[in-house]
């Protein structure tokens, strides 16, 4: 369950991450802020959640790799 669980919430919190940086990008809209306010301690843990799922997700790589090769 474990492994499950962390593959969710990384895709979860990956995913706020980034529909935040579309509303940045397309409105100039910065949720994460205007929720938790500009880096308070909360936005900047929001922040730190946000790139370590990043970073994780990468190790999905791996996984399609292995699927394509059948293994």
């Amino acid at each position: 369950m474990g492994n499950k669980f962390l593959q969710y919430f990384a895709l979860t919190i990956s995913a706020i991450g980034a529909i935040n940086w579309g509303l940045i990008g397309f409105f100039d809209l910065n949720l994460v802020s205007l929720l938790f306010g500009s880096m308070s301690w909360l936005s900047r843990i929001i922040y730190g959640l946000v790139g370590i799922c990043g970073l994780y997700l990468l190790t999905f790589y791996g996984l399609v790799d292995s699927e394509q090769q059948g293994v």
